[in-house]
This record gives structure tokens, C-alpha cells and sequence, in this order.
């Protein structure tokens, strides 16, 4: 951990030499590119100056960055050029029902007075609660030291999702607010090694640290990370003993990445590890734990690939281990007896949609749970898959995030938590979560779908993911049998029309080879040059 030298109060803001010159010698030191990287690697110019010319005139300042996607844009324009946003949005006041062209709210006066009229408070019997764990001292975690661009993981995530649950009167309203508490030590030992507890705690006592180069830490973190692993452990055991319906942990710093002994990925402690463990203690023997985060969770994955009481299955993008954290996949299925109880379904592309994560829903994620048959489930909702976010790139919609989660509560007899992880373009973030929520208040959109049509490389992670899960898993040998029967047809078709198209590109005489032809055509030449004389 980097720790920087504690500044006096009227220079807090400001950053030493050396905690700049150690954030760079931890970036050189790193082989691959980091989260923090991956978003701001568009934004270097410092890879070369080749094309620099002094007589040039120089580029127009940057005045402003967008409030949604944190892009930096220059003072003459109004809205963001990567997302559309207007610049002075009230997004944070209002949530995804802001306007993103100009001041206000989205729509008519009435539109919104409708909205929050369907949203009226319900009784809150106790078949029918929907828990929201939410602490505005997780607020206080935050990048200090000053850097060119702003942090994507940024204390915005969590007011804007509010601002939407409040705009639309679900929270509060028809959720209930658990009063939240700190993890304690001898809780967070059963999931971290004392190194990582310890490293985090020490981080309280500075005013600016680093886990790892995009991984940061404020006098405030440690507090925030305790805070949202104490919300999610208490969630968990509260839905579990049936005293609220079902939850959704509006938590940060994100979890999915943190170790057993090391946090990474801007996530300090594993707030899905920790609830998962205070399901079992509540009670439950099998815990499902879902993780559609367009990051593989690693730090879950390596907490839980020895244990055969928890199941731990994620969708994520992959691209032959090139894409952050490089894990996750097919092959990783655990082990030391737990061989199985780690499905990885690792996407080979960006711009992943709705129907290529349905589709594994049903083929892969479904069959596997169902016999699983857990007591307990646990999505890791990190909403970066979603369309418009900067880092994961993808096409998942709100809409098709709600239909995953319904898919879901049919699982454990609708004992759900929802907890928050990665998404990073605020929009997309609180218009994704905001349908989540209404999946777990009972509000159905939209009709179930019961064929998708995948893409062709989704269609192929799937199958992979089939061939190798079928060792473990009785069910997924006549998924496989029955997807090869209606697809493989398909693709053999599929197949036949792309050969007949290259044959329709090569002469014939190709079919002869090159130098049959070439002798011909120079016999040929001779020929008629011998006639002519």
C-alpha cells in the first residue's frame, strides 16, 4: 500500500512530490493495465510527442467535466461529446429523470407527478418488504489528491441512484432503510486475511493512500468499506430469517475484486463474500452468488473456489484473458474438491446485449442453479455492462437487468439480495438499478421472453461454458445435446453459405494452381508471338 505523507489542514488538498513519484513508479511497475488505466488510457498524450509543433496555436482548454461519464470537454461546448449530457444536468438531483439536454426534469410536470403518484408508500407487512441499505457516510470515500481527471469510481454513483429512488418515491417510500452498522473484525476474518483487515484500517489514520494504482483510500474509506460490509451482512441475515421479503444494498466502495488478502479494482473488502458467510450463519447451507459485473470477480472467485456450500457463477467480459482483472475463465471451475462450484461465462468481445445474457441465462445460469438449489442468493449487480458505460463497453439494458433479476427470484424462494458494484456512467447506473428495485417490489415489466436469439460468439462462449460445466452438473448434458440439435444446424448452414461464397470469389482457374496457370499463360504468349513472325 502506498501511503502518502499526512498534510496540515489548510494544504489538504494539495499533493506531495512523492506520493506523485510513488503512484508512477506503481504504475511502471504493474504488467497489466488496471481499471484506472483502461479509462483513462484514451486520455494520455504523454505516449509520444512526435506530432508536437510549437508554432501551432495551442489546444483549447479544459474548462468542465460531464457529471454523468466524468468525459472532460472544452468551455465552448455545452453538452458532453462523448454522452450527450447537458453540462449544469440536475442528474444528481434528480436521478436518470433529469433532462440530459437541458436544466429540469425529463418530460411534462405531469409525466413526473404520475410517476410519483404510482410510486405512493405501501404497507410494509412483513411478507412484503423490500430492504434498501443505504448510509450517507459512504459518501466520504473519495479520491483526494487532485489528478487531470476524475476518479470513476466517485461518491456520485450512490447520490444519483438515490436521487432517482427518491424522484420516482420508491426510496423512501416502499422500501425500508435498515440502520446501518460496521462489520466487525471478527466478521471480516472469515472472509480476509488480518493483512488486508489491517492494511485497510491504517489507511483511516492518512490522509491520502493507494491499495494499487487505481485503488485509492481517504481517512474516510475504512469507515465506508466497514459500513457497507456491515449493511450487507445484516441484509443477509434479515431476508434470510424472513423478516423482509428481499433487499438491495446501495453500498460502496465495490467488493467483487477484493481477495483474500489484498484489495484491487477500487474494491476494498468483499461485501458479496461477507453476506454470503452471514446467510450461513443465519441459517442457509447453499448460497448462489451471481456476478453479471462486466469485471470478473476475482477476489469472490478466489474467496469461495475451494467451498462446495457456495456457488459462484459470473458473466463478464473475457477476450482470452485480456480484458481487467485477466481471470475468469471457463476453465476455472474451481477446486480441491469444489471443482464445479465456479461457472465462468467469459464474453470474447465488448458490446455484449440483452440476448446473448439472457441466453446464458437460461442455458447455463438457470440449469446449474436449479440443481444446485440454494437457500440463498446473492447478485453482484455491478451495472458497468450497461449501455453507455465508458469502461465496460457494453449494450445491457435496464430492461434486460430487470428480466435476470426476475429470473432470479425464483431461485430460494425469492430470498434475494441485490448488491451494488461496478457501473460508472450515471444514467445508465440509476436507470438500471431503479428497474432492479422494482423487480424486487413485485413490479413486473414487460413479458417474459422465452427464445433469444444469441450472437454467434455468445452462442460459442455458451457452448464452451456447456462442454466444460457438464462434468459437474447432470442437468447441462441434454442442454448441450438439445442446443447443438437446434443450433448446430444453423451453424452447419451457416457454414455451407460462407464456403459457397468464397468459392464464388476464386477463378477457376485457381482450381489448376498457380504455377499450372502461369506455365499456360506464358506458352500461351510465346505461341501467338512465334504466329505473328
Amino acid at each position: 500500500m502506498i501511503l502518502a505523507n499526512c498534510l496540515p489542514e489548510p494544504a489538504r488538498n494539495m499533493v506531495s512530490e512523492s506520493v506523485q513519484a510513488s503512484c508512477l513508479k506503481n504504475d511502471e511497475a504493474e504488467n497489466n493495465m488496471t481499471l484506472h488505466d483502461m479509462y483513462y488510457h484514451k486520455l494520455s498524450d504523454d505516449d509520444s510527442d512526435s506530432d508536437w509543433d510549437p508554432l501551432q496555436e495551442p489546444p483549447a482548454a479544459l474548462k468542465w467535466f460531464c457529471v454523468n461519464c466524468t468525459m472532460p470537454n472544452s468551455d465552448d461546448v455545452v453538452h458532453c461529446g462523448i454522452c450527450g449530457e447537458h453540462r449544469e444536468s440536475e442528474i444528481l438531483v434528480h436521478g436518470f429523470f433529469a433532462s440530459p439536454f437541458s436544466k429540469g426534469l425529463l418530460g411534462s410536470k405531469l409525466e413526473v407527478e404520475g410517476i410519483l403518484k404510482d410510486s405512493c408508500f405501501q404497507d410494509l407487512t412483513s411478507d412484503n418488504i423490500t430492504a434498501v441499505g443505504f448510509d450517507e457516510r459512504m459518501l466520504l470515500h473519495s479520491e483526494v489528491i487532485m489528478k487531470p481527471h476524475p476518479h470513476p469510481e466517485r461518491p456520485d454513483r450512490l447520490r444519483v441512484i438515490a436521487a432517482s429512488l427518491a424522484t420516482a418515491g420508491i426510496f423512501p417510500g416502499k422500501c425500508f432503510n435498515i440502520p446501518a452498522r460496521e462489520i466487525t473484525r471478527e466478521e471480516l476474518k472469515k472472509v480476509h486475511s488480518l493483512e488486508n483487515i489491517e492494511a485497510v484500517e491504517q489507511s483511516s489514520q492518512i490522509v491520502a493512500s493507494y491499495f494499487t494504482s487505481d485503488t485509492y483510500a481517504n481517512e474516510h474509506s475504512a469507515l465506508a468499506a466497514r459500513l457497507a460490509a456491515g449493511l450487507c451482512a445484516d441484509l443477509a441475515s434479515t431476508i434470510f430469517s424472513g423478516r423482509v421479503k428481499n433487499g438491495f444494498a446501495l453500498v460502496r466502495p465495490p467488493g467483487h475484486h477484493a481477495g483474500v488478502s489484498h484489495a484491487m479494482g477500487f474494491c476494498l473488502h468483499n461485501n458479496a463474500a461477507v453476506a454470503a458467510l452471514a446467510a450461513q450463519t443465519a441459517g442457509a447451507k447453499r448460497v448462489l452468488i451471481l456476478d453479471w459485473d462486466v469485471h470478473h470477480g476475482n477476489g469472490t472467485q478466489e474467496i469461495f473456489e475451494q467451498n462446495k456450500s457456495v456457488l459462484y457463477i459470473s458473466l463478464h467480459r473475457h477476450e482470452g484473458g485480456k480484458f481487467y482483472p485477466c481471470s475468469g475463465a471457463a476453465s476455472e471451475v474451481g477446486k480441491m474438491g469444489a471443482e464445479g462450484y465456479c461457472v465462468n461465462v467469459p464474453w470474447s468481445r465488448g458490446g455484449v446485449g440483452d440476448n446473448d445474457y439472457i441466453f446464458a441465462f437460461q442455458q447455463v445460469v438457470l440449469p446449474i442453479a436449479s440443481e444446485f438449489a440454494p437457500d440463498f442468493t446473492i447478485i453482484s449487480a455491478g451495472f458497468d455492462a450497461a449501455r453507455g458505460d465508458p469502461l465496460g463497453c457494453c449494450d445491457v439494458t435496464p430492461a434486460g437487468f430487470a428480466q435476470m433479476t426476475e429470473m432470479l427470484s425464483t431461485l430460494s424462494g425469492g430470498k434475494l439480495l441485490v448488491i451494488l458494484e461496478g457501473g460508472y456512467n450515471l444514467r445508465s447506473i440509476s436507470s438500471s438499478a431503479t428497474e432492479v428495485i422494482k423487480v424486487l417490489l413485485g413490479e413486473r415489466h414487460g413479458c417474459k421472453v422465452d427464445k433469444v436469439v444469441p450472437s454467434r460468439s455468445g452462442l460459442r462462449t455458451v457452448v464452451e461454458v456447456l462442454q466444460i460445466q457438464k462434468n459437474f452438473w447432470s442437468k447441462l448434458e441434454p442442454v448441450l445435446s438439445n442446443l447443438l440439435s437446434v443450433w448446430g444446424v444453423h451453424l452447419q448452414e451457416r457454414r455451407k453459405k460462407m464456403i459457397k461464397r468464397k468459392r464464388a470469389f476464386v477463378p477457376v482457374w485457381w482450381k489448376f494452381g498457380r504455377k499450372r496457370f502461369a506455365y499456360q499463360v506464358l506458352t500461351r504468349s510465346v505461341r501467338s508471338k512465334s504466329k505473328k513472325w
